[in-house]
């Protein structure tokens, strides 16, 4: 007496698996996430200086340190009282493996209080520091007999 195992037909069952609707699904999702991406990537709102200089490439992964129109400084977009500056960068392990750091600081913040923020990213050992300034406003330059603005 001989057994059968299946339905009729004398079919075997198939053993291999549909990915089409899984590779469907993966490129769906990919297309979502390369739209989505630059969005996310905003930080903290700023007015950037415009210059006429040309444009660099900068890498998105490096870390940002933002002075806002408030002199208020953020790492990442992580809020850090200035007097604390110092402590935050000496203990951001990320920072300290890539010993680089971009400054982006708002057009209205007096020079004084930028280069106060630079000295202490010095002090913290941080020997490569980027400014990211607005390419595309073209900034017009005063004329030498213009006054510059004053605060």
């Amino acid at each position: 007496m001989g057994m059968s195992s299946g339905g009729g037909g004398g079919r075997a069952p198939l053993g291999e698996i549909n990915v089409t609707p899984l590779v469907d699904v993966m490129l769906v999702l990919l297309i979502i996430f390369m739209v989505a991406a630059p969005m996310m990537t905003t930080g903290v709102e700023i007015d950037l200086p415009q210059t006429r200089a040309p444009q660099m490439e900068v890498d998105e992964e490096k870390l940002m340190l933002t002075i806002d129109a408030d002199r208020q400084v953020y790492l990442g977009e992580q809020l850090v009282p200035s007097d604390r500056l110092e402590e935050a960068l000496l203990n951001n392990a990320r920072l300290q493996q890539d010993d680089e750091i971009y400054v982006r600081a708002d057009a209205s913040v007096p020079y004084g209080f930028v280069l106060h923020v630079f000295t202490t990213v010095r002090r913290a050992g941080i020997d490569t520091l980027g400014l990211v300034t607005d390419p595309t406003g073209g900034g017009a330059e005063p004329s030498p007999t213009e006054a510059p603005p004053s605060e």
